[in-house]
């Protein structure tokens, strides 16, 4: 809810015991396969959500994942969401850099399918620590997400240490079926089911899932 005084508009939401998954990935640099699945499972069923109601989130990024006392998520700020009618597309930036897709990139007109690919860029930066197109030159960051190769390090820096990385076949192939240039071609197309039945997901109950039945 949300009240104000003279001064202020106050707006009083649930404590979030967890903090955000930034804060979270800073600290653990990487993390485990398993908690991804875990995490990124929710954040589908949320993204599915809202794509029900022709609503694309449009700023998914570690910031904005909250973490609760359970250990599970909830999306905040929506500043950046917009409701879709029809087949309209919409031509205006909106997010972080680091996670526009493509077509919002080059204004060619974007509609929820760019919310799938960051959440492919968000399984990635969690799995290895850093978006797979950062460059600190932003114009040189657009243009790797527009005609980038997609690679995958077999090694992550820690301090000043660098150790071996193993992240899965499966987790490298959700990636790049996520990451694909044309939304039309891009793994989400058909909405949750298409997510959940790949093998990233494996044997993982939806269902317990949304239920917080899971525990980690």
């Amino acid at each position: 809810f949300f009240f104000q005084s003279p001064e202020r508009i106050y707006f009083v939401t649930p404590f979030m015991k967890g903090g955000d998954l930034y804060h979270k990935l800073k600290e653990d640099s990487y993390l485990p396969e398993d908690l991804v699945r875990f995490y990124t499972a929710q954040i589908a069923i949320a993204l599915q959500h809202l794509h029900e109601f022709g609503i694309a989130y449009r700023d998914l990024k570690p910031e904005n994942i909250l973490i609760d006392e359970d250990g599970y998520i909830k999306l905040c700020d929506f500043g950046a969401s917009i409701h879709f009618q029809g087949t309209k597309k919409e031509k205006s930036f909106a997010g972080s850099p680091e996670y526009a897709s493509p077509e919002m990139i080059t204004y060619e007109g974007h509609n929820i399918m760019s919310d799938w690919w960051s959440f492919g860029i968000l399984i990635y930066e969690l799995l290895y620590g850093i978006t797979p197109f950062f460059n600190k030159d932003k114009n040189r960051m657009y243009e790797l997400i527009e005609i980038g190769e997609l690679k995958f390090p077999k090694t992550i820096k820690i301090g000043e240490e660098v150790k071996p990385l193993k992240v899965s076949d499966e987790a490298k192939n959700i990636i790049v079926k996520l990451l694909e240039k044309n939304p039309g071609s891009r793994l989400g197309k058909s909405g949750l089911n298409e997510i959940k039945s790949h093998p990233f997901f494996g044997n993982l109950n939806f269902d317990m899932v949304n239920n917080k039945k899971l525990k980690y």
